[in-house]
């Protein structure tokens, strides 16, 4: 805990974003350092609470050990914070800045003042440990002589590589990518997460033991992948070597898929006018402008440029998010996000109690840009496309909308379309944020992977959580494509978590730290 009445003395106050308007021209990263003063201050709201539910299963996936570091931020003791951070956490520095904050949801504060500044203190002990030095390579002392192989270098992929070298084991990471870092490194924009933020961790990784291979493909040549790295590779930007895994699982003594969940769910493929050209994928479009941008800071014009254009984002969260801020940046003539679902309500409704992650209404970093640009926020709710309609020459011109009433059910669906509010949007680029059904198959297929539907229309590679062991001997997976689209937070549970069973399966026991128990900590959870 902070300071005992700290919760009482101090009002919430979060670290402030750049001005919307300074950072929307700009691809630089969207925050400002909290001074200390501040930060100790926030840290010494956090209370003592007793269960700290922020670490809690409703809380924090990885079971970081908050009330402690808050603690320690609270006593000026920065450095002893950040090692409590990495009991439980490879990348907080990922984390503090892409992660929604579940904690802050689960505060015991929140439940009659607005939470600790949970994940502002986070991305400060982190920054600051690099900014003074404390952060630097440590090899493991000894080797076992096993070998493992992890596919897809995502947050999922880097922290089971991470933690399975400390273990002792050789670790080789193949990446079909370019770059290093999956989701982290392209389908998450710079403004986000800084790309130097996320190769600074693999530099550390390398220098600790870690093998990298990138532009290699595990899986068949002729079923090229169906992810967001597709367009890239086939145009020949990417010089990529095609590998059978199970040659993998020849060479290593483990193998552990951590591929994504990279093949996108499409709910207007059936609208009229879907094959129009200037309709992409969100994912496609956010790494080929990251791609782009670090190559050549865009000047190669190889990515999807908003400029000038009437933009329309189909679906909301993160992506639809990332979507807004990269077109604005662009320097679009406008934008327009559609929701199908209702707004939000500003507090929580009688069906989401605490310690429940709050659907609130929040706006996003992208959002407050466009209101400051253009003077309102971009989205609109209870909103379903309809058709895509074409300029005569296989172009989009507009997107045909109608309102959809979710108090009234429809015969097939849980709402009903409103008569008479057809509308016609201007659209020259349409982006589809409409999120992912799983993991591309052909590796799976290729190993005799079992598959399972956790979520309706979703598949993913079957694996049990806490065990990550498939049907197929010394083949593991993790994050994504054994979990589906979720957080990164999660994807390092996951990669964690995976490390271990691997860990377990080749040394007969693992010393590495099992999901739910923080090692050495005296809120330890079980």
């Amino acid at each position: 805990m902070g300071k005992p009445t700290g919760f009482k003395e101090y009002p919430r106050q979060t670290v402030p974003y750049r001005d919307p308007l300074e950072r929307a021209n700009d691809f630089l990263e969207i925050f400002t350092d909290g001074d200390v003063e501040h930060l100790t201050t926030q840290g010494a709201r956090c209370m003592d609470c007793g269960v700290p539910f922020c670490q809690s299963n409703n809380g924090c996936p990885i079971d970081n050990l908050i009330p402690e570091w808050n603690d320690l931020v609270y006593h000026s003791r920065w450095k002893d914070a950040l090692d409590r951070l990495h009991k439980t956490n490879n990348f907080p520095e990922f984390t503090g800045r892409t992660c929604p904050a579940p904690c802050e949801g689960a505060c015991v504060l929140g439940i009659i003042e607005p939470a600790v500044t949970i994940k502002n203190i986070e991305n400060a002990i982190v920054d600051r440990g690099w900014a003074e030095g404390w952060i630097v390579a440590n090899p493991p002392s000894s080797r076992t002589g096993k070998s493992v192989a992890v596919v897809g270098s995502g947050p999922a992929g880097l922290s089971a590589a991470a933690q399975l070298n400390q273990a002792g084991h050789k670790v080789t990471v193949y990446e079909r990518a370019d770059r290093i870092g999956g989701l982290l490194m392209y389908g998450i924009p710079n403004m986000k997460l800084d790309k130097n933020t996320v190769q600074r961790r693999v530099d550390q990784m390398r220098t600790e033991g870690v093998e990298f291979v990138t532009n290699a493909h595990v899986g068949k040549v002729e079923d090229f992948p169906a992810g967001h790295m597709t367009q890239i590779m086939q145009e020949g930007e990417c010089d990529v070597k095609f590998i059978d895994p199970n040659e993998l699982l020849e060479k290593h003594d483990a193998l552990l898929l951590a591929t994504g969940a990279t093949r996108p769910f499409d709910p207007v493929a059936r609208c009229p006018g879907r094959d129009l050209s200037g309709i992409y994928y969100a994912m496609d479009f956010l790494t080929r402008n990251t791609k782009s941008l670090l190559d050549s800071e865009l000047d190669d014009g190889k990515y999807t440029s908003a400029k000038g254009l009437n933009v329309i984002v189909i679906g909301g969260g993160d992506t639809g998010a990332d979507c807004i801020g990269t077109s604005l940046r662009h320097e679009c003539t406008s934008v327009v996000n559609f929701e199908l679902m209702d707004r939000a309500p500003v507090e929580r409704a009688d069906d989401n109690p605490w310690p429940q992650w709050p659907r609130i209404f929040r706006v996003d970093y992208s959002h407050a840009e466009t209101e400051a640009r253009f003077g309102s926020d971009p989205r609109t709710y209870s909103v379903l496309t309809k058709e895509f309609v074409g300029d005569g020459n296989g172009k989009i011109k507009a997107v045909r909308t109608v309102e959809v009433d979710w108090l009234t059910p429809g015969e097939k669906a849980p709402f009903s379309e409103v008569a008479g509010s057809e509308k016609d949007w201007p659209a020259d680029l349409v982006l589809l944020a409409t999120g992912f059904v799983g993991p591309e198959k052909t590796v799976g297929e290729m190993l005799g992977l079992e598959m399972q539907n956790p979520r309706g229309n979703w598949e993913t590679f079957k694996a049990t959580h806490g065990e990550y062991s498939t049907n197929t001997p010394r083949v593991f997976v993790a994050g994504d494509c054994r979990r589906g689209q979720s957080l990164v937070v999660w994807a390092i549970n996951e990669g964690r978590g995976a490390a271990r069973a691997v860990d377990e399966f080749l040394m007969g026991q693992s010393s590495l730290p099992a999901p739910g128990i923080s090692l050495g900590s005296s809120l330890a959870t079980t």
